[in-house]
């Protein structure tokens, strides 16, 4: 009776009296199985392939890696890749939208993944209705040709140690089968300056939201300029997964 007391209240027992006691074999039966509910849980509601967006929004909920872990029904992440020079134009002129659309996503190698997701002429297209959590990040590499430097230098009348680059924006846009004009989800815009020792200027754009999208709408990205985005993998990417 005093062992069982003991095993209740969280005091240690003897080597001999843990094996023997009943109540200390049933504590440990159930903190076991409570550890493994919540692992589980939190396992399953949460997939590997969205865990570092989840991360970034909530940074106190701590996951550890399971290769194993489920990855939701709809979501897709799609990332930089680099195209020829020549090709860095953006797509065709819009005038219903800014900026030039970024088409060259990568969706099948490296961290890129589409699940009940299509990609058409660089757009996200949602399968379904819903509330969709969409996120995209640019990382813009600014050059200041010399010519255009020397121009600024007599038009100001200085030659200071910084100069200021040209404004760099990223839009978020969706399609709706409805309406002909896109529609505008976010936007951010960023002027930086740089040294004149430094040969480039880098600096990265992020937002993300929650939306609600229809069966069939398309999200894609436009930026001021295409030509100046390093389309490296984990510097520029673009994704969504729906969330209800």
């Amino acid at each position: 009776m005093r062992a069982n007391l003991r095993t209740i209240k969280g005091e240690e027992l003897k080597a001999g009296e843990e094996k023997d006691d009943p109540c200390w074999q049933v504590t440990q039966q159930l903190h076991f199985l409570i550890e493994k509910s919540m692992s589980s849980r939190y396992q399953k509601e949460i997939s590997s392939a969205v865990k570092d967006e989840v991360s970034r929004v909530l940074p106190s909920l701590v996951i550890q890696d399971q290769d194993d872990s489920p990855r939701p029904k709809i979501a897709a992440h799609v990332t930089g890749s680099y195209i020829p020079e020549t090709e860095k134009s953006g797509g065709p002129p819009n005038r219903k939208v800014y900026g030039q659309k970024i088409q060259s996503w990568e969706s099948e190698k490296g961290l890129a993944f589409l699940q009940n997701v299509e990609l058409s002429d660089g757009e996200l297209v949602v399968p379904q209705a819903g509330l969709y959590y969409i996120y995209s990040q640019t990382y813009f590499k600014h050059t200041l040709i010399e010519d255009e430097e020397s121009d600024k230098e007599e038009e100001d009348g200085t030659s200071g140690e910084s100069v200021r680059g040209k404004s760099m924006l990223q839009y978020v846009y969706k399609k709706v089968s409805s309406y002909a004009v896109p529609i505008l989800l976010m936007k951010n815009a960023r002027t930086t300056c740089w040294s004149r020792d430094t040969e480039y200027g880098l600096y990265s754009i992020y937002q993300a939201g929650l939306f609600q999208l229809g069966g069939g709408d398309r999200v894609f990205v436009t930026v001021s300029n295409v030509s100046t985005i390093d389309m490296d993998e984990k510097s520029s990417f673009f994704g969504a997964f729906l969330v209800s």
